[in-house]
C-alpha cells in the first residue's frame, strides 16, 4: 500500500546541509525541483567567485606557525552566512517595530545571509595583506572589489533568488545586489539614499560584534588549536535587538560580550601577533608589493576576469617558476618566496616585551615603529648601528578587524532597571578584560647581537621618541 506523502516532508525540498566543525550544521538553499530554473544559494556557492575562496587561506602567515590552520576564506564565508541567518531570525521582530517599510522576514534573512556569504568575495592573495600592501596604491580595499563583484558578476543570480531557508519572499519582492554590496562596506562613504533598515542591518557587519568576527574568532581558534574562553554566540544573539538607537545589547548580555572580546584579544596575542607570524610578515612586506605589481599590473576593478584567476595557488605556481626561469628581478623575488614557503624565517627576534594597552589607548603615547627603530639604532654601539634591524609594534594595525582599533567605538546597552538605552564606550568595557597588551619586538637577521639590541631597546623604551598619534 502506498502511504500518502506527508506535507512535513516538503520542508526538506530545496534545502541541503553542510557539516561544519564550528556550527555543527549549516543549511543552504538548493533548487526545489530538478531541472528547474530556480536560482538559490547553491548557484552562488558553485560560482567561480566563491570557489576561488577555497584557494585563499584564512590566515596569511599564522598557518606556517600552526600546522592545522589550513582553513580558507570559503569555509569562513559559509560560517558567516550561517551566523547572519541566525541573527536575522532573532532580530527581525524588533527591527519590524521601528521600520514600517521593512520587507518580509524571508527577504531580510536572505539579504543578511548573502552579505555574510559574500563579505570576503573580493579578497586577494594573503587577505588583508593584499589590501595593505597592494590595493592601497589605488585607494581601495577588498570590500570595494567585493562590491563590484557582487553587482557586476553575481547580480543576476542574486536578483533571481526568491526564498531563504525560512521561506519565500513576499510577492513582488526582489533582492537588490546593491543592498548586499552596501552591507559589506564600512560606513562613511555612502553617496546614495538607503531605506532606514539597511544602515541598521549594516551594524551587524561593522559593529563591535559582527557576524564576521563571531565566526572567525571561533574558527581560527579551533583550527589553530588555541584554547579560548567560552564564546557564547547564542547568548549574545538572544540579548541583541534593535531600538531607535540602533543595534542594542541588553545588559544581561554584557558578560557574554566581555568573554567574546577577551577571546578575540587572546587570539590576536597568541595567533595573529605571534612572534613568528610577525617575523614572516616582515619578510612578506619586502617582496609582496613588487610581486603583485607583476602579477596584477593595473587596478583590479578594471579587469575582474583576470582578478578571478588571482589566488594563492596561482601565486605559488608563478613564483616557483620565477625562481628558476624568470628574469633577473623575478628570479630574486622567486627565491625569496621559495625561502618563505620553505619556512626559512629571515627575521629573528632579538628582544620582546609586553606593555599595557592602557598606554596605547591614550592615543598619543606610542610613536611609530620606524621612530623606535631610529632610537634603538642610536643607542647601539657604533660598530652595530648599521645592522639590519626592524621594530614591530603588534597593536599598530589599522585594519578594522583589529579590536585594538575599536577602542573609541560605542555600543548601545539597554538597562532593564531604568528602562533606558545608553551608549557605552568600548574603552570602558575593555577595562574588565585582562588580555590588553602591546607586543614590542625588535627583529634582526641573527642572534649574534641580542644582548646589545636588548639593552638598546630598553633604553629606547625608557626614553621614547616624541609622542605621536597612533593608528589605534
Amino acid at each position: 500500500m502506498k502511504i500518502p506523502e506527508s506535507s512535513f516532508a516538503n520542508i526538506y525540498k530545496g534545502m541541503a546541509l553542510i557539516a561544519d566543525p564550528i556550527h555543527q550544521y549549516a543549511c543552504f538553499t538548493v533548487p526545489a525541483d530538478k531541472g528547474g530554473e530556480e536560482k538559490t544559494e547553491k548557484d552562488l556557492l558553485d560560482s567561480p567567485w566563491l570557489q576561488r575562496l577555497r584557494r585563499i587561506y584564512q590566515l596569511q602567515s599564522a598557518r606556517w606557525v600552526y600546522p592545522a590552520a589550513e582553513h580558507t576564506r570559503f569555509q569562513h564565508a559559509l560560517g558567516t552566512m550561517h551566523v547572519a541567518g541566525e541573527f536575522a531570525r532573532s532580530l527581525y521582530p524588533s527591527l519590524r517595530e521601528i521600520c514600517a517599510d521593512l520587507p518580509s522576514e524571508g527577504y531580510i534573512e536572505e539579504l543578511l545571509r548573502l552579505a555574510g556569504l559574500l563579505h570576503d568575495v573580493g579578497h586577494g592573495p594573503y587577505g588583508h595583506f593584499f589590501d595593505d600592501h597592494f590595493l592601497d596604491r589605488y585607494g581601495i580595499t577588498h570590500e570595494d572589489l567585493g562590491r563590484g563583484i557582487i553587482i557586476r558578476k553575481l547580480g543576476r543570480i542574486i536578483r533571481n533568488i526568491r526564498r531563504s531557508p525560512r521561506g519565500p519572499f513576499a510577492p513582488g519582492e526582489e533582492l537588490d545586489p546593491r543592498h548586499v554590496a552596501y552591507l559589506i562596506k564600512m560606513p562613511g562613504e555612502d553617496r546614495e539614499a538607503a531605506p532606514r533598515w539597511l544602515p541598521l542591518l549594516r551594524q551587524l557587519f561593522s559593529g563591535i560584534y559582527t557576524v564576521d568576527n563571531l565566526d572567525y574568532v571561533q574558527r581560527d581558534a579551533f583550527m589553530t588549536g588555541v584554547s579560548l574562553d567560552m564564546v557564547d554566540i547564542a547568548r549574545i544573539r538572544y540579548y541583541s535587538f534593535f531600538t531607535e538607537a540602533g543595534l542594542t545589547l541588553h545588559e544581561a548580555g554584557l558578560s557574554a560580550l566581555r568573554r567574546f572580546l577577551n577571546a578575540r584579544l587572546n587570539l590576536y596575542a597568541n595567533v595573529y601577533f605571534h612572534r613568528t607570524t610577525r617575523a614572516l610578515d616582515l619578510h612578506l612586506q619586502e617582496i609582496f608589493r613588487e610581486t603583485m605589481e607583476m602579477l596584477c599590473p593595473g587596478d583590479p576593478r578594471e579587469d575582474l576576469e583576470a582578478y578571478e584567476r588571482l589566488d594563492e595557488w596561482r601565486l605559488f605556481e608563478t613564483v616557483q617558476r620565477w625562481a628558476d626561469h624568470g628574469e633577473p628581478r623575478q628570479k630574486t623575488l622567486g627565491r625569496e618566496w621559495r625561502r618563505l614557503y620553505s619556512r626559512q624565517v629571515k627575521w629573528k627576534m632579538s628582544y620582546s616585551t609586553e606593555i599595557s594597552v592602557e598606554t596605547v589607548q591614550k592615543g598619543t603615547s606610542f610613536a611609530a615603529a620606524g621612530d623606535y627603530e631610529e632610537q634603538v639604532r642610536r643607542r647601539l654601539p657604533k660598530s652595530l648601528r648599521n645592522i639590519a634591524l626592524r621594530v614591530d609594534l603588534a597593536t599598530q594595525d589599522p585594519r578594522p578587524i583589529n579590536p585594538m582599533a575599536q577602542t573609541d567605538k560605542r555600543i548601545n546597552v539597554f538597562n532593564p532597571a531604568l528602562g533606558v538605552t545608553s551608549q557605552e564606550p568600548l574603552r570602558e568595557i575593555y577595562r574588565f578584560i585582562p588580555a590588553r597588551i602591546v607586543h614590542f619586538r625588535v627583529f634582526t637577521m641573527n642572534h649574534a647581537h641580542d644582548a646589545a639590541v636588548a639593552a638598546a631597546a630598553e633604553k629606547a623604551l625608557a626614553d621614547p621618541p616624541a609622542a605621536s598619534r597612533t593608528n589605534i
